[in-house]
């Protein structure tokens, strides 16, 4: 066999060897990113609108987020820390009656807290439990955000040209009271059904047969002000 031939077998086999670890490289992305879509749900639709339609910059923001805190492992709550924290989320319900700014600015703490006390960074460093949320509460993760957002804006209308009415103010609420439920959910529950509804349509009863928190739901008629 000629010198000529040989080279031209070794170029033929070099090829076939990058053209199979390219489709390898692309099964592997494909893979990768419906991991993510199945992952985070919701939040992976947000972190690409966050990245003007890149999903790539997305995924790898992502992928980055479950390098951080994929590992973390939630810790029960104790039977008194979780009469504790319904407490005050009950308080913060009846506190939207009169006070809507403060029940908003109470939810935003109570999250924090819970999220704390499940073995979550501390809320001082929000946006790294934000982060740390994503990646175990992905579809409910946007209450923390919303009403975070809403607790830190200043007070007042569109009409006044401020900050939140009292109409966000209750649709923050409802989006925090989803999280809430899923934090004081069992840990077993997250672990077999990660992205299931833990509460009924109406928000009375959860399907874990843990009590519901908010029986009525912030409708503005409540609040005054509305």
């Amino acid at each position: 066999m000629s010198t000529g031939v040989i080279i031209l077998i070794v170029i033929a086999a070099v090829v076939v060897v990058l053209g199979a670890a390219v489709l390898a490289l692309r099964a592997r992305g494909a893979q990768g990113s419906r991991g993510l879509k199945r992952r985070f749900g919701p939040e992976y639709e947000r972190a690409v609108a966050r990245h003007d339609g890149d999903a790539k910059a997305a995924e790898r923001e992502l992928a980055q987020r479950v390098e951080r805190h994929g590992g973390l492992r939630e810790r029960p709550l104790e039977p008194v820390e979780l009469e504790r924290f319904e407490a005050r989320w009950t308080a913060a319900q009846e506190r939207f009656v009169d006070s809507p700014k403060e029940a908003v600015d109470e939810a935003d703490r109570l999250l924090a807290d819970v999220a704390r006390a499940r073995g979550f960074p501390d809320g001082a460093q929000y946006e790294e439990q934000l982060a740390a949320l994503s990646v175990h509460h992905a579809d409910h993760v946007q209450g923390y955000r919303h009403v975070h957002r809403v607790a830190h804006a200043r007070v007042g209308g569109a009409q006044e040209g401020g900050g939140p009415g009292t109409e966000e103010m209750r649709e923050a609420m409802i989006e925090a009271r989803d999280l809430f439920e899923d934090l004081t959910a069992p840990v077993e529950r997250h672990r077999r059904e990660p992205h299931e509804s833990r509460r009924d349509t109406g928000g009375s009863t959860r399907t874990d047969g843990h009590r519901g928190h908010l029986p009525w739901t912030f409708s503005g008629r409540h609040a005054k002000g509305s």
